[in-house]
C-alpha cells in the first residue's frame, strides 16, 4: 500500500509517554498514519524494560505492543536546552500526548496552557491516574489502582470470594483508546475551524465509564452490585460456564425463545416447561440446578462439537480458548488483526494491531519496526532545522543522545 493513503498521513504527533496509556493512544494514531515522535529520557520509556528476561528473548512485550512505527528521540529534560528542543518539536506538531506525573510538564513549561498560548491550534492531550481537579491529582496512578477505586474489582470474582483484577491491564489499554478517540475528534474539529483543544483523560474516569451498564443498574435498583463469577447476575443463562470434555464453553440464552432453542439443542425440550426455569428471573434463582442439568447434557461433547450443536439451533455460545488456540483460529486469522513487527534483534513477531480495517487503504506489506532508544534523534532534529554542527554540540554537552549513546 502507499503510505499517503493512510487516514492521518501528514499529521505530526509528539509523545511524552510511559508504559501503556499514553503510548497506547499514540499507537492508534501511528497505525492510522501519523508521524509519531516519541521523546524519551536517556533511560528510555520504562516499558522498554518491563518483563524483559531470557524467557522473553530479552524483549519487552509491553513496549512492542504500544510503540511500533514511532520515532525515538532522547532529550535531557532536566537541562533547559533539552526543554527548548522539546518545546520547538511540540510547537511544530499538530498533537501532543503526555502521561507524565501531574505537575511535571507545568514545571518545565511544556504544559497545555503554555504551549497553546504560543500555538492555539495545537491539540494537547494529558492522561493522569485520578484526574487533575480532585484531591488525588498528584497520586501516582496505575491500572490496578483504577480497577480498585472505580468499583471494577468489587464486582469481579466468585460469589463470596475476594475481589479480582482483570487478566490484563484493561484500564490502561482502554484509556489509550479513549484518548485517541478524543484526539481524532479534536483533529476533525481543527480541520473545520482551525481551533485546537486541551484534552484531559484519566484512568479513573475510563474505568468508571467502562462499567456504564452496571452503574445504570445500580442507579435503578439502589442495590450494590455483587461478585457473580462468570454469571450475569440479572439474567440466565448468560456467560455461564459449562464444562465439556476438553475444557469449557460459555452459553448465552436468556431470552425466552433462545432458552427454548437451547432446551431443544440439548435434547431436553420439556426443560423449557419446568417451572424452575420458566423465566429468566426463575433461572437466575435456580442457576445451580440449571448449570448442573446443562453440564450433564453437554459434558460428553468436546468444545467445538458442543458449539456446532448449539449453533444449529441458533444458540449463542463460545469455546473458551487459550492464546495458542486463539492464534490458530481461522476466524481470527481472517480478521487480519495480527501484524508483523521487527523486534530490532533480527526477528519478527506477530502482535495485534488495529481492530478494524479500511477497505480503500490496503494493507501494509512490510513489517512494523520498533525504535531503538534515541534512534531518530539526529533525523528529527535535522527536520526541525538543526545543523549537523549544532547536533554534535548538543551530543557533546549531553543534551541529547543518538542511537543509545550520548
Amino acid at each position: 500500500m502507499t503510505e499517503n493513503k493512510k487516514a492521518l498521513d501528514g499529521v505530526r504527533v509528539v509523545e511524552f509517554g510511559q508504559f501503556i496509556a499514553g503510548p497506547g493512544a499514540t499507537q492508534v494514531l501511528a497505525d492510522l498514519g501519523a508521524d509519531v515522535i516519541k521523546i524519551e529520557s536517556f533511560n528510555g520509556d520504562n516499558s522498554r524494560k518491563f518483563g524483559v528476561s531470557e524467557k522473553s528473548g530479552y524483549r519487552s512485550g509491553m513496549f512492542m505492543a504500544y510503540n511500533r512505527g514511532k520515532k525515538s528521540i532522547t532529550l535531557d529534560l532536566r537541562n533547559p536546552e533539552g526543554v527548548d528542543i522539546a518545546r520547538k518539536l511540540a510547537l511544530r506538531a499538530d498533537v501532543v500526548v503526555q502521561n507524565t506525573r501531574v505537575g511535571v510538564m507545568e514545571s518545565i513549561g511544556l504544559d497545555a496552557a503554555t504551549l497553546r498560548a504560543e500555538k492555539p491550534s495545537l491539540i494537547y492531550a494529558s492522561i493522569s491516574g485520578f484526574g487533575t481537579r480532585g484531591p488525588s491529582r498528584e497520586r501516582p496512578g496505575l491500572d490496578i489502582a483504577a480497577q480498585a477505586e472505580s468499583g471494577m474489582m468489587s464486582l469481579t470474582g466468585e460469589p463470596g470470594g475476594t475481589p479480582l483484577k482483570t487478566g490484563f491491564a484493561v484500564v490502561d489499554a482502554a484509556t489509550g483508546t479513549a484518548t485517541a478517540n478524543a484526539v481524532l475528534a479534536a483533529l476533525f474539529r481543527c480541520a473545520r475551524t482551525g481551533e485546537g483543544e486541551t484534552i484531559e483523560a484519566s484512568l479513573l474516569a475510563t474505568a468508571i465509564g467502562l462499567q456504564s451498564q452496571i452503574w445504570a443498574e445500580y442507579a435503578c435498583s439502589g442495590s450494590l452490585p455483587q461478585r457473580a463469577g462468570n454469571a450475569q447476575p440479572l439474567v440466565a443463562p448468560a456467560a455461564d460456564l459449562i464444562a465439556v470434555q476438553d475444557g469449557y464453553i460459555v452459553i448465552s440464552a436468556y431470552m425466552e425463545d433462545h432458552w427454548q432453542r437451547l432446551c431443544r439443542a440439548v435434547e431436553l425440550p420439556d426443560l423449557a416447561k419446568d417451572k424452575r426455569f420458566a423465566t429468566s428471573n426463575d433461572r437466575v434463582s435456580n442457576r445451580p440446578a440449571m448449570i448442573d442439568i446443562l453440564s450433564t447434557a453437554l459434558g460428553g461433547y468436546k468444545g467445538e462439537e458442543a458449539r456446532a450443536q448449539l449453533e444449529k439451533f441458533g444458540v449463542v455460545c463460545g469455546v473458551v480458548r487459550d492464546y495458542r488456540q486463539v492464534r490458530a483460529s481461522a476466524d481470527v486469522q481472517a480478521t487480519g488483526i495480527f501484524k508483523r513487527v521487527n523486534d530490532g534483534r533480527g526477528q519478527e513477531v506477530e502482535i495485534p494491531g488495529l481492530p478494524f480495517t479500511f477497505a480503500d487503504a490496503g494493507e501494509m506489506e512490510k513489517p512494523y519496526t520498533l525504535p531503538e532508544l534515541g534512534e531518530h534523534t539526529l533525523e528529527v532534529l535535522a527536520q526541525a532545522g538543526f545543523t549537523p554542527e549544532q547536533c554534535q554540540a548538543l551530543l557533546d554537552r549531553k543534551v541529547i543522545s543518538a542511537g543509545g549513546i550520548g
